[in-house]
């Protein structure tokens, strides 16, 4: 089986690294230092076992990619429309693609481009931080889910089987809006709030003050996805974010990391989507929408990239985490 990762990032390294060992896998991307560095020391994971290394193929240019039989989609969510047509071009006529991504809005766009025959949705609870171009460290284990009716599962079958030769825990689901909300929950929580202050995720554990933060974060989250009926994988909003921290501690969030390296974030599709649902639906969303502020202002001074509006989510909208 032929795979093209999409995305040269943390996660592009870790699913990298494990899904070499069960099939052939490229990786497309526009880092040139990540790719140079899997072209000629091979990608490479760092876990509490030691460090894993696995060679793949890599390119700039889908036309250099040969008919792809799967792509996983694991770029930032303001890049999902390029990446989905990449994917479109290196993708077999049957060949499906599969996103990973946080925030509300990718799998729209990657079902816009491909057809809903052919994108699939997923979440995932694993984490990594980027250490440098081509080489992670893995910040913590989690299944993945996959959103699959049984009656339409069978082009998902090969990518699935994959999975887990390769060592990933995935499970299936009829419907994701739980555990899709359920993770934008920990995002709007933890990332911002590691993000602006600088610190790893166990630091709103350690600091009271900024973990009362995240944690009414979180439940302000959670009442916006309640009030479009979804139901969540835990009763305590705060709780569940205090746990992930406890289970990533030592990780850098994607935002976070995103802020040191002078890149744009992902906030318009985490606290910017919460709160443009929230002002829709008239439920307060103060600290998502100051939060979507502080980080869009921090990106200005660092990328120098221009303030936008958070994207026009309609409430009800289910999107992928």
């Amino acid at each position: 089986m032929r795979i093209a990762l999409l995305g040269t990032g943390a996660l592009g390294t870790l699913f990298g690294v494990r899904l070499a060992r069960v099939a052939e896998v490229w990786m497309l991307g526009t880092w040139r230092e990540a790719l140079e560095a899997a072209r000629h020391h091979g990608l490479r994971l760092i876990t509490p076992q030691g460090e894993e290394t696995a060679f793949v193929t890599v390119a700039e240019d889908p036309a250099e990619v040969p008919p792809c039989d799967a792509a996983l989609i694991l770029v930032k969510a303001y890049q999902t429309e390029r990446a989905a047509r990449w994917a479109l071009q290196v993708l077999k006529p049957a060949g499906i693609a599969l996103t990973l991504q946080n925030g509300l809005g990718p799998y729209e766009t990657l079902q816009t481009v491909l057809g809903p025959e052919r994108a699939w949705q997923g979440v995932t609870m694993m984490g990594a931080t980027l250490e440098a171009p081509g080489r992670a460290r893995l910040g913590g284990e989690g299944p993945i889910w996959l959103g699959a009716p049984s009656s339409s599962r069978a082009p998902l079958e090969p990518l699935l089987a994959r999975l887990r030769q390769a060592g990933f825990a995935v499970e299936i689901r009829e419907d994701l809006r739980g555990v899709i909300w359920g993770k934008l929950v920990a995002n709007t929580a933890i990332n911002p709030v590691t993000a602006l202050f600088d610190v790893p995720n166990g630091a709103l554990l350690e600091r009271p003050t900024l973990g009362r933060l995240a944690g009414a974060v979180a439940r302000e989250t959670a009442s916006v996805a309640r009030a479009q009926g979804i139901r969540l994988p835990f009763e305590d909003p705060a709780a569940f974010v205090a746990e992930v921290c406890r289970r990533t501690a030592a990780n850098s969030s994607s935002m976070r990391q995103d802020l040191q390296r002078g890149r744009p974030t992902e906030i318009d599709a985490l606290n910017g989507a919460v709160a443009a649902i929230g002002r829709e639906r008239g439920i307060p969303v103060p600290l998502n929408e100051a939060l979507w502020r502080a980080v869009k202002a921090l990106e200005r001074k660092r990328v120098r990239a221009p303030v936008s509006p958070p994207p026009k989510v309609r409430a009800g909208e289910i999107v992928p985490g």
